[in-house]
């Protein structure tokens, strides 16, 4: 294939996963994490990918044979559930499985690394398939959508993640676990609500899917400086 020669190509289809994951590491400011913890976290993402590709083409079959394709109430339970949920799902059983017991999980921000690190190995992933089908064109466009789309995705997950970490150390099982599922509720209808809109077919959706994803960029840099200056030791 003309991707493997191209190392432009290559390049564009990694580097906005990397640049961002270079952002949120260094926000990082009470502990750095381990790197190998975190390239285990950048394969976990890669391995969610596939997980959520059985998941949505079973969803998809199932659905299809009860609703026809060009209704709205298919396109909500497609994009909320078949994706949203399925690849949220995903990433977060993974984190967790990764994470949760990991003595390096010792401050709060720690949850929104760990989050951001899933979600853009999983990005990086689905972008360089997505390259090598469409080329330089789609990856200018995903390298200011898609890929910073699945990141604040995953501020949102590590956001509530972290404190739920934070509840569970302090003795609060009952919060840590309202924590937790809002740690995949939240990404699951932010990355619903991105899809459904981007995907419907109708012109004045164009400018309000421009104002979802600013907003949605926005809400998310808060969130990272935010929750960076106000990190604390949780062990």
């Amino acid at each position: 294939m003309f991707f493997y020669y191209n190392p432009i190509l290559i390049a564009a289809a990694v580097l906005p996963a990397i640049a961002l994951m270079v952002f949120v590491y260094r926000e990082d400011r009470m502990e750095k994490e381990p790197w190998p913890l975190l390239l285990s976290l950048l394969a976990q993402g890669i391995i969610s990918t596939s997980l959520a590709v059985f998941t949505e083409r079973l969803g998809t079959k199932l659905l299809g044979g009860l609703l026809s394709p060009n209704t709205l109430i298919y396109q909500v339970i497609f994009n909320f559930l078949v994706v949203g949920l399925s690849e949220e799902g995903f990433k977060y059983l993974l984190l967790k499985r990764r994470t949760w017991l990991s003595p390096a999980f010792n401050c709060q921000f720690d949850g929104v690394v760990y989050a951001v690190f899933v979600s853009l190995g999983f990005a990086l992933w689905e972008n360089i398939d997505y390259v090598v089908m469409y080329g330089f064109s789609t990856a200018l466009v995903r390298a200011v959508t898609a890929v910073p789309g699945h990141a604040c995705f995953g501020v949102f997950m590590g956001a509530w993640y972290g404190l739920a970490k934070r509840y569970e150390n302090y003795g609060y099982p009952e919060k840590s676990r309202r924590c937790r599922t809002l740690a995949v509720l939240l990404p699951t209808l932010l990355h619903g609500a991105y899809d459904l809109i981007a995907t419907l077919e109708h012109s004045a959706l164009s400018w309000g899917f421009v104002g979802f994803i600013l907003a949605l960029f926005a809400a998310a840099l808060y969130a990272v400086k935010k929750l960076s200056r106000e990190d604390r030791f949780i062990g």
